[in-house]
């Protein structure tokens, strides 16, 4: 993720695993240190499909915090 400065404007979303491959579903929009808050706070199977993406790049979540 390029961006990475904590009031960076991100979305959080999560991809579901949905039958036609899924549909993402946006938790959050807003600074990114919201949003690692938000992510945080999801169960285990939720932040598995979690997604940030700022105006120039898309992250995993677990590959943000893994790293």
């Amino acid at each position: 993720m390029r961006t990475t400065y904590q009031d960076a404007t991100v979305r959080l979303y999560h991809l579901d695993g949905g039958p036609e491959g899924g549909a993402a579903n946006t938790l959050f929009y807003g600074p990114l240190s919201e949003a690692m808050q938000i992510a945080a706070q999801q169960s285990e199977e939720v932040q598995q499909g979690l997604y940030l993406a700022t105006d120039n790049d898309v992250v995993a979540w677990l590959d943000l915090i893994e790293g």
